[in-house]
């Protein structure tokens, strides 16, 4: 119940600190910086976090169900916008994946390892 506590009170803290900066960034972000922090600081424990974490990532889909809902409802607005929504979403998934591929190898790289070595 404890790591409940650590990921509530991050994800609240990251809230309250993205309504008073005027939020540019999201509370949600803010609170997984926090809790990043917090754990690499061992300011708290990740044994304590770890079995919570697990649960909600592997209930994770459930969170994505209001989205595609909303979707749904605003199709009419999408639809004169499909063709620019589409190209926005292929390019921002492609670019992810490159920057994320890059940041892997230089990481790699700075850490001496080959091939994906552990």
């Amino acid at each position: 119940m404890t790591g409940f506590f650590y990921i509530l009170a991050a994800y609240l803290a990251g809230t309250a600190l993205s309504r008073l900066t005027g939020g540019a960034v999201p509370g949600s972000v803010i609170g997984m910086v926090l809790l990043f922090a917090a754990l690499s600081l061992r300011w708290v424990d990740a044994g304590k976090v770890r079995t919570p974490a697990r649960f909600i990532l592997g209930i994770m889909a459930l969170f994505f169900v209001p989205v595609g809902v909303g979707l749904v409802d605003a199709y009419g607005s999408v639809e004169g916008n499909l063709m620019a929504v589409s190209v926005a979403t292929v390019v921002s998934t492609l670019l992810v994946l490159v920057v994320v591929g890059r940041m892997q190898q230089w990481w790699d790289g700075r850490a001496g390892r080959k091939g994906g070595e552990r």
